[in-house]
């Protein structure tokens, strides 16, 4: 009979094998878990979920109490948000003070809160009544986490929509709405300052989706294509998200700031669209997601910053059934609310089961109904006996 550390020895051999085990162990992105659902699994058992899929980055809209406490003593980095209704209340020094002690200060001690997004696309937004008081929140909060001491731990920014620029190609040539520049420019000079990261939210899937006949679909699925070329660096690009991405980098720039580094908040592609959505489908997000979670996990840079991995949050975890808008707004999540994935993308989470009122226990079954146990579940019954014998 072979020892436990033969054994151990042996699975670790297989693990090393496997192609799944391989992206579930190895891949290092975040993503967005959104909660406009009436469907979706408590907040520990998307812990588990995402412990079992090794993800270590979570962004939130909010700062769900619930979502925070479950993640106590793990490993996951959160981002936490404002919402845009609060801005204005945001800019009083006291109130400020008076939600990091109610939302940060009692969960930090467990759960790493690493980030707060102050606004969500503010400057795009239909409501321009909340774009006055965007930098001047941003730096009431930052002033309230430097009177808790926080101000080292928890870095402050915002979030933007890619339609805040004007010309995005050639990306040396972006540029963003002369009209935003009385709320980008001390925006830029303020994050400089303290040193945070510029996020916009990017979805080369809203290109296509507006003009199907003229961008290439497999430039935007980062497909094999011939690409496209900037005349004026002659750098090549054979995808558009990180031609985007460098668009925003080029309009930083030409407004005074070469110090700040450019994330992706969200992106991702809907698995199902109207009839007027060209390209919502579930084999284009399966083919989206996919090359994008290959090209993080080969760390690679954009064309014009290739020394600077790209820095993603998937959107995102579940589909949300009560979002407003189209039906692709309802259809971007990796997973259904069930734990099961929308597809495969050799990410074989695990999200507990319960018991429903009939005594029988959803999950996922293959076409003869036989049940098929997610591989990290295999994982850890394998390993846990092992550790036993």
């Amino acid at each position: 009979m072979a020892s436990s550390s033969s054994l151990l020895r042996a699975l670790f051999l297989l693990l090393s094998l496997s192609d799944s085990a391989t992206r579930i162990l190895g891949l290092e992105f975040g993503i967005n878990y959104g909660q406009i659902a009436d469907d979706l699994p408590s907040p520990s058992r998307v812990a588990t979920l995402l412990g079992s899929l090794n993800v270590s980055r979570v962004k939130l809209y909010d700062a769900d109490p619930n979502v925070l406490q479950a993640f106590s003593n793990s490993n996951v980095d959160f981002i936490i948000g404002i919402g845009n209704d609060n801005l204005q209340n945001m800019t009083i020094l006291a109130n400020a003070q008076d939600w990091i002690q109610q939302h940060v200060q009692p969960y930090i001690g467990q759960t790493q809160i690493s980030c707060i997004v102050v606004g969500n696309e503010v400057l795009n937004s239909s409501n321009n009544q909340w774009m006055p008081y965007l930098v001047p929140a941003m730096k009431t909060v930052y002033s309230a986490l430097s009177n808790l001491g926080l101000n080292k731990q928890v870095a402050v920014t915002t979030a933007h929509s890619l339609n805040i620029l004007a010309t995005s190609y050639p990306p040396s040539a972006g540029s963003f709405w002369p009209n935003l520049a009385q709320y980008l420019q001390p925006l830029l000079n303020f994050q400089a300052q303290i040193n945070t990261p510029f996020l916009i939210n990017a979805y080369p899937y809203f290109a296509y989706k507006g003009s199907p006949s003229e961008v290439s679909l497999n430039y935007v699925l980062f497909q094999p294509n011939e690409g496209l070329t900037d005349p004026v660096t002659n750098l090549h690009y054979d995808n558009m998200l990180y031609a985007q991405i460098d668009a925003v980098y080029s309009a930083i720039k030409a407004m005074g700031h070469t110090d700040i580094t450019v994330r992706i908040s969200e992106t991702g592609w809907p698995s199902k669209g109207d009839d007027d959505e060209a390209g919502a489908t579930l084999e284009n997000a399966h083919i989206y997601n996919e090359n994008l979670l290959q090209r993080i996990e080969q760390k690679q840079g954009t064309p014009a910053k290739p020394s600077v991995p790209i820095d993603i949050y998937v959107f995102a975890l579940f589909n949300e059934n009560l979002k407003p808008g189209p039906t692709s707004e309802r259809n971007y999540g990796l997973y259904y609310p069930d734990g099961t994935p929308v597809y495969s993308l050799g990410l074989q989470g695990y999200l507990p089961e319960l018991y429903s009122a009939t005594g029988t226990r959803p999950g996922l079954y293959s076409a003869t109904g036989t049940r098929v146990l997610p591989f990290s579940v295999v994982l850890v019954t394998i390993m846990t006996f092992l550790m036993n014998i």
